[in-house]
């Protein structure tokens, strides 16, 4: 420090905290070798303390106001010197200006997933965020449990811990509150203020902090878990599967008929979709099918025959006598099809099979070529 400096701090003598920052916590006075002179003038204004801290205990605390500084407001360092008869050297003191005001936009979350247990889905996995403002309360324990010797103590230097001690305080107040994963959004309000006066009283006494206000804004889920619920839900939408699968199915058959690239495989799709809609649909009309019957009201069972058909040079299939018929009928099986089954010692025309014969009853015979 400068010899002007030297003057500049024996002159002045008021001793005041202009604060223009948003989150600082604590400030020191910045003196020449910390010396106050008596009868120095102290202003602290609305939403400040200022701790005066002599030979590194907290002495004298002082509210908002506006203080001529003499032995009769200085009761603690004057004992802690011996005055008896006032002073009129400057005295020694390290002075502390600590924000006493809410400060605002703090923001906490579980930097790790929190493993909970719910009731409808069992062990699951969530994260959560929020809001959340501080005050101090008592600037004499803050300064000996957190700032120490700082010059410029800021609200985020604590806000790690009480990130921690929130985050851990979150486990604990859901999972004793029982209330079920679907359930937390609309219970955010009831379980901010649990976890507001959790935090609270662990901070409150150890730390001199206080927290006006903690909002939990969001609580997520795995993705897994996200698509679980999704899924849930698009099945209480549907309400009877049957009925919308058959509904699905029905959707689909002229979609397998119509498609012209399907060849054979898309016809026998197609029919294989409106066996399983026949069955499903037979339950809602009384239809007996195969599972809603006893073995003995069913005829005995028929060797079915399957067919192999060469198609663009390959075999296809098998295919049923049944698809067949409908391939046959929607113009992808001709007379002059080859086909093959279990038996049958090579490839014939479908017109030579006397099994398949039948395909084309009623049907006219191909035009002539002009």
């Amino acid at each position: 420090m400068g010899l002007i400096d030297k003057l500049r701090a024996e002159l002045i003598d008021i001793i005041e905290w202009v604060d223009d920052s948003e989150h600082t916590l604590v400030w020191r006075f910045p003196r020449y070798r910390n010396q106050i002179k008596y009868g120095a003038q102290l202003i602290v204004r609305p939403g400040q303390s200022a701790v005066f801290v002599h030979q590194g205990q907290v002495a004298d605390v002082f509210g908002p106001g506006h203080y001529r500084l003499e032995t009769k407001n200085l009761p603690v360092i004057s004992t802690l010197m011996g005055w008896m008869h006032g002073f009129d050297s400057p005295f020694k003191s390290e002075i502390y200006f600590v924000s006493t005001r809410q400060l605002t936009d703090l923001k906490w979350g579980t930097s790790n997933p929190v493993p909970l247990r719910d009731a409808d889905f069992g062990p699951v996995r969530v994260r959560a965020f929020g809001t959340y403002t501080l005050r101090a309360i008592d600037p004499g324990r803050l300064l000996s449990e957190l700032v120490g010797t700082d010059g410029v103590y800021e609200a985020e230097e604590v806000s790690a811990l009480l990130r921690s001690i929130i985050a851990m305080t979150f486990a604990d107040v859901v999972a004793s509150s029982g209330i079920s994963i679907l359930d937390l959004a609309q219970n955010y309000g009831e379980l901010s203020e649990s976890l507001r006066q959790e935090v609270v009283e662990r901070i409150d006494d150890e730390y001199g902090l206080e927290i006006p206000q903690l909002y939990i804004v969001n609580v997520s889920v795995p993705a897994e878990v996200e698509r679980a619920l999704d899924a849930r839900a698009s099945m209480n939408a549907i309400g009877d599967m049957n009925a919308f699968q058959a509904y699905q199915m029905g959707n689909a058959m002229p979609e397998a008929a119509a498609n012209p690239a399907g060849g054979l495989a898309g016809a026998g799709v197609g029919l294989g979709m409106g066996l399983a809609m026949t069955n499903s649909m037979g339950g809602m009309t009384g239809t007996p099918n195969a599972s809603a019957v006893g073995p003995s009201a069913l005829p005995p069972s028929q060797p079915v025959m399957s067919w192999h058909v060469a198609e663009n040079g390959q075999s296809v299939g098998p295919f049923s006598g049944s698809q067949l018929a409908q391939a046959a009928s929607a113009g992808r099986l001709t007379r002059e099809t080859l086909v093959w089954s279990v038996g049958m010692p090579s490839w014939l025309a479908v017109s030579e099979v006397e099994a398949l014969t039948g395909l084309f009853a009623g049907a006219p015979p191909p035009i002539p070529e002009s």
